[in-house]
């Protein structure tokens, strides 16, 4: 299937860096599936789903105790706003990048989510189309990893 990564290409996990606009080479667990119930129905899947709500936001500021995790809008860091005008995060998968633990600067909110119609590049995600991400979904369940490979 066709895949938009991030706009730097790939690099290897372990000098991953905040902002560096590039995807992160390893094994990656799919924790948990968000979506917009207002624009879908549940994705059919065996991994835990979350509804987003007008107020998700997953904080990026280094030096933050919330960094790489989610917030509530308005949060006083950096961070990034889930529910989005485009459809892009219609559909989100956070993968297990920087998370056991945390490291400050690694790299936060390196998602699996829906690619725009151009395949365009994205900041360090993995982004597949609407059809072919509920098709993958269909085949998760606890313990399915995501491979990003260069």
């Amino acid at each position: 299937m066709n895949c938009a990564y991030g706009k730097s290409g790939m690099i290897d996990a372990s000098v991953k860096a905040e902002g560096d606009g590039a995807s992160p080479v390893g094994l990656w667990a799919m924790k948990r599936v968000f979506w917009r119930p207002d624009r879908l129905a549940r994705p059919q899947t065996g991994l835990t789903t979350v509804p987003l709500r007008p107020h998700d936001g997953w904080c990026d500021a280094p030096n933050d105790p919330m960094y790489n995790r989610p917030v509530r809008l308005p949060y006083p860091a950096s961070c990034e706003r889930l529910w989005r005008e485009d459809p892009v995060y219609d559909v989100i998968v956070e993968l297990d990048h920087n998370s056991a633990p945390v490291i400050p600067g690694a790299g936060s909110a390196i998602f699996f989510h829906l690619a725009h119609d151009d395949y365009r590049s994205t900041e360090g995600c993995i982004a597949v189309s609407k059809s072919d991400m509920l098709e993958v979904l269909s085949r998760c369940g606890p313990g399915s990893i995501l491979e990003i490979a260069d």
